[in-house]
């Protein structure tokens, strides 16, 4: 028998909140970039106005409708704010609280396929993550992202069947009103049931429905106060305009009237018009778009320095150059360090007890093969990652002679890595973006090393056994 997790699971809040509150309130100030955006709207929530502004016409302040963002991470804040007052401390509590229970679904997602030390562990390291503590500072999204997608996964294990697979799409629903690219995420629920192939079909289909139809009343709304209907926001043309006009580099670009969409009377029509500029580049020269996907990725994976950037402009002088600099490369370091462990998760480094050598240099040869990839990555004179995160999205579901066992748990949460990896790849990338993973990672590098599948983890009651007991 398992031991409660209750105790560390509260003990892992705790400590998650107090690293969080103290970074939010020594180092925040207003918020700027997107973070200006997401803050308006909660206060416009929160104040009973709305999701949008006012402007003027005619004479009179007319209420102006937005979904250029989406709202649930606006509409999150906006409950602190009803309850409490919109001030920024009340936002840092609120972003603390969701920093501190990322940690604590990371480790109860571990624990349905890693052993107690393993998912404890993973648990610890999303909580005191220096880029996640520091991230908690910033009103931006990824973190709820991360955290709703996760707890989708996990919902969906602990009831089970059918009936965890819809809740768990409800949940994933809730998820892509705060970041669209939640979605891509709902077919791999299916995972949670064990069945044929076909019925992992169906569910992953159903799951699509129900998550789609948990967004549809934001859906609706949409469509009665905007200029168009949008499923949930309006920047899906915008980012593959960025990605893919002449003057993209791979991250993000300003798009300029004298680009194109210069005569649109709506949000809904301007997204509209992007989207088909974006298509219309995309058509003209598939080969330079495809050739940007290399730097997109690299922008996504190679570093970390958002958070430092974005406290930098809100607070200049509590950055200098020196420290500013010397954050960056902290906080890049330990991320590089996370993603050159990833792939260890579907990496065996024991043999089987009774013999099977051919398993034995199949993971071995791996092992030397990785090992040689990351050191290629940190010695290049432009230090290059990403290529191992796509080999830790693909490891899971190769048919490799020897590897750990790969739980659904640790199926569904590459999933959000994988599709976090292929919507930067065809629209833009930065290094927020990675943040939304970044729990994910932690979790892979807690699993790393495992010993080998056996012959009882092949069977649906011996793939959660041996994935408990590996350590």
């Amino acid at each position: 028998m398992r031991r409660d997790p209750t105790r560390f699971a509260v003990v892992l809040f705790a400590l998650g909140l107090a690293l969080r509150l103290v970074a939010s309130f020594a180092l925040a100030a207003e918020p700027v970039w997107d973070g200006h955006y997401y803050d308006f709207g909660a206060r416009r929530i929160a104040g009973g106005f709305g999701y949008g502004d006012d402007i003027v016409r005619d004479g009179v302040s007319v209420f102006h409708p937005w979904c250029h963002y989406p709202v649930g991470y606006s509409a999150y804040l906006a409950l602190f704010y009803r309850l409490f007052g919109a001030d920024q401390g009340v936002a840092h509590v609120a972003n603390g609280i969701v920093g501190a229970m990322l940690g604590v679904v990371t480790y109860l997602l571990a624990r349905e396929a890693l052993s107690e030390k393993r998912a404890k562990l993973a648990g610890a390291l999303v909580a005191a993550h220096p880029g996640l503590v520091l991230y908690s500072a910033l009103s931006m999204s990824e973190p709820l992202s991360a955290l709703l997608v996760l707890a989708s996964f996990l919902v969906a294990l602990k009831i089970g069947g059918a009936r965890g697979v819809a809740f768990g799409a409800v949940v994933m629903g809730v998820a892509a009103l705060v970041r669209p690219q939640g979605l891509l995420c709902a077919p791999f629920l299916a995972l949670a049931v064990r069945s044929t192939t076909r019925a992992r079909v169906g569910l992953a289909i159903a799951a699509c429905v129900v998550a789609v139809v948990t967004v549809s009343p934001w859906t609706a709304r949409n469509c009665r106060v905007m200029d168009g209907c949008a499923l949930v926001s309006t920047n899906a043309g915008w980012n593959l305009a960025i990605g893919s006009f002449p003057r993209a580099t791979g991250r993000f670009e300003t798009l300029r009237s004298e680009d194109g969409c210069r005569e649109v009377t709506g949000q809904v029509q301007q997204d509209r018009c992007w989207l088909a500029y974006g298509l219309d580049h995309i058509e003209a020269a598939p080969g330079r778009w495809l050739a940007l996907v290399p730097a997109k990725l690299a922008y996504t994976f190679d570093h970390e320095s958002f958070a430092v950037e974005y406290l930098r402009e809100a607070r200049p002088a509590a950055w200098p150059e020196d420290r500013r600099v010397a954050a960056r490369g902290i906080l890049t370091a330990l991320h590089r360090l996370f993603v050159a462990a990833s792939p260890l998760a579907f990496i065996a480094l024991a043999l089987p007890k009774k013999g099977a050598p051919k398993k034995g240099m199949v993971q071995t040869a791996l092992l030397a093969a990785l090992g040689l990839a990351a050191y290629a990555a940190f010695s290049a004179n432009a230090p290059t990652f990403w290529p191992l995160m796509l080999v830790a999205c693909a490891l899971p579901w190769l048919p490799l002679p020897g590897r750990p066992p790969s739980h659904p748990a640790l199926l569904m949460a590459i999933s959000l890595v994988a599709t976090t990896a292929l919507a930067h790849a065809i629209f833009f990338g930065e290094d927020r973006y990675h943040v939304v993973a970044t729990p994910v990672l932690c979790l892979l590098a807690a699993a790393a090393l495992r010993a080998p599948d056996t012959r009882a983890a092949r069977t649906p009651e011996g793939v959660r056994a041996a994935g408990r007991s590996s350590s």
